[in-house]
């Protein structure tokens, strides 16, 4: 099957074939990334690609929460995280969540601990958009909690939580993953559990740009995840083909939280919390329920999308957090870092932070929300303050009439929620867009000229990034250039290039611009003619060139496997199709 690379190339790919087994689940290759090949798999490799573990977590009158089941068995989780799990996978008391409470957190990795997959997940994370790839430090935990009563037991009620650990913040698939599996759990117990986990096991790898159709007790979830190359704002929606007779589920996204659903209590702040989040400033959510605290921490992060949100956030928090005194201190500035909380002694603890959201019930599409004008901070003392925005802050662009309008009507004219979730997505899609095109048209004047590339030379640096410079860019080719915006957008800017969105953006692009000048440096040593080189030189010199042309493969070699992009474009680039033709001669000279 042709593949349609980033370059417009297609080249003719054979699928591997896996010889330890092979796997009930289908992978059908779509247009996107070139394929990847995966290595040899052993037992719960597969599984261990999507989930580092399932536990489950029972309420004791004497312990209180305790891990009771972690599965598979080998999983290992330290103290500290175990301590983490119990605590966030269930409500606060005060919460009052009765029935079956779906909800998502994240919490620290333990210092030290290693991935055996490493590399192996590395090699699939390359291809995913950036609000995808694995959370280096942290994992993820998607929690199925069922509180019902329960006369035979002491405290009255029954109390258990499944939740499954991961890397991955595919909120919606692991929601109706847990959808599947937990009911079937509570029936049955643990040989359901195995039995999960075994399905998991003969699943594909998470492939960015594949089409993967995914069995889970007699169920078959058909999903596609997105990739770096997809075009922002548009999806490939997975489409439901006749073949498909066993197919249960299809996902449209893997990912992607409600955001018309989760701002509806604030929907008249949503430009001004855009800012605060594109800024990297200390928010603090207080929600009724964990569910609506998590969903409302998710999409503040995903509205700055597709810039990476590069600071913390915690989707819920309690008081029992490892981080809650690094958090509520007052003796230093609160910091950035976004928390959904639920517990009302939050109110209290802190009111000293600059922007504090309070989400009441959220309410159905078909309502909507009463405007509200942002509070001060001094009104959040008592506990029944009502919803609303607390803060100071005064936004540096002007307020966007159009969008609010837009989807009032919506509202009037009864639009599905999904259009509304759409129009109000795409909003924030090019608003982000508009914001970060002058910053990436300015950082791409920093690459030097390819004509300076020199083979016998080392790569030319990139020039520094310099503040007044881009300021001065700003004037006639600004954000005005794509949207209709007016207000302060140079002091929007100056407070962005001192958040922590800026850094890891700019980090990130400064290593694949790097990486892009060592992919044309091998370029232009592979078209070198380097047998008239030899001729021209001494021995001595000759084999100083031959030192550092080996010294050179080495280092690139690295860059090429990194990415496919760079392979593909250098593999075009030599006239016989071979990425290294001339270069190999040398690697022989040098051996002889």
């Amino acid at each position: 099957m042709a593949f349609q690379g980033p370059e417009g190339l297609e080249e003719q790919i054979e699928e591997p074939e896996d010889t330890l087994r092979v796997s009930p689940a289908e992978e059908m290759p779509v247009d996107g990334p070139p394929a990847v090949e995966e290595p040899l798999l052993l037992p719960w490799d597969r599984f261990s690609s999507w989930l580092h573990c399932i536990c489950v977590v029972g309420f004791d009158l004497e312990l209180g929460q305790a891990v009771e089941v972690i599965y598979p068995h080998h999983s290992k989780l330290t103290e500290k995280e175990k301590t983490s799990i119990c605590y966030l996978s269930f409500p606060d008391s005060n919460s009052g969540c009765l029935g079956d409470t779906q909800f998502c957190f994240r919490f620290r990795q333990a210092a030290g601990r290693k991935s055996s997959l490493g590399c192996f997940l590395d090699h699939f994370d390359r291809d995913a958009p950036v609000c995808l790839k694995r959370d280096q430090g942290y994992y993820y935990g998607y929690v199925y909690f069922r509180q019902v009563r329960d006369k035979s037991l002491k405290r009255g009620y029954f109390q258990k939580s499944l939740v499954l650990i991961s890397k991955l913040p595919y909120v919606t698939f692991f929601h109706s993953l847990l959808k599947l599996i937990a009911p079937e759990y509570f029936e049955k117990q643990e040989p359901c559990l195995e039995a999960a986990c075994n399905d998991i096991d003969r699943w594909p790898t998470p492939c960015p740009g594949k089409i993967l159709t995914l069995p889970i007790m007699g169920v078959v979830m058909k999903l596609r995840i997105p990739t770096c190359y997809d075009k922002p704002g548009t999806s490939q929606l997975v489409q439901s083909a006749p073949s498909d007779s066993l197919v249960s589920i299809v996902l449209p996204t893997v990912h992607e939280v409600d955001l018309f659903r989760c701002f509806h209590p604030v929907f008249f702040h949503i430009q001004m919390l855009w800012e605060l989040v594109l800024l990297g400033e200390a928010l603090v959510v207080m929600a009724p329920s964990p569910a609506e605290s998590s969903d409302t921490v998710l999409a503040l992060v995903s509205c700055v999308s597709p810039l990476r949100y590069c600071s913390d956030f915690r989707p819920y928090f309690t008081i029992h957090d490892s981080e809650f005194k690094e958090y509520t201190t007052r003796t230093q500035a609160p910091p950035s870092v976004i928390l959904g909380v639920t517990n009302p002694f939050f109110a209290k603890t802190l009111q000293h932070w600059p922007h504090i959201i309070r989400i009441g019930d959220m309410k159905q599409a078909g309502e909507m929300a009463k405007q509200m004008k942002v509070k001060k901070l001094k009104n959040l003392k008592t506990l029944d303050s009502k919803p609303g925005v607390y803060t100071a802050y005064k936004p540096f662009l002007n307020k966007d009439e159009d969008i609010i309008k837009q989807l009032q009507k919506g509202v009037q004219q009864k639009r599905p929620s999904a259009a509304q979730n759409a129009i109000l997505r795409r909003y924030f899609l090019e608003l982000t867009q508009s914001f970060i095109i002058p910053l990436e048209r300015y950082v791409a004047s920093l690459m030097p000229l390819q004509k300076s590339i020199s083979p016998w030379k080392s790569p030319p640096q990139l020039r520094p990034f310099n503040q007044d410079e881009f300021m001065k860019t700003l004037e006639k080719a600004g954000p005005q250039l794509t949207s209709r915006l007016k207000g302060d957008w140079i002091g929007l800017y100056r407070q962005f290039l001192r958040s922590p969105n800026f850094d890891g953006w700019f980090r990130n692009r400064r290593k694949e611009m790097t990486q892009k000048l060592e992919a044309l440096h091998l370029e232009a040593l592979c078209e070198e003619d380097l047998q008239l080189r030899i001729q021209e030189h001494t021995e001595v010199e000759t084999v100083d060139l031959v030192l550092k042309l080996k010294e050179k493969l080495a280092s690139t070699a690295l860059i090429l496997n990194s990415s496919p992009k760079n392979k593909n474009q250098l593999k075009m680039s030599s006239p016989s199709g071979h990425p290294r033709c001339r270069v190999c001669f040398f690697i022989r000279f040098g051996e002889m």
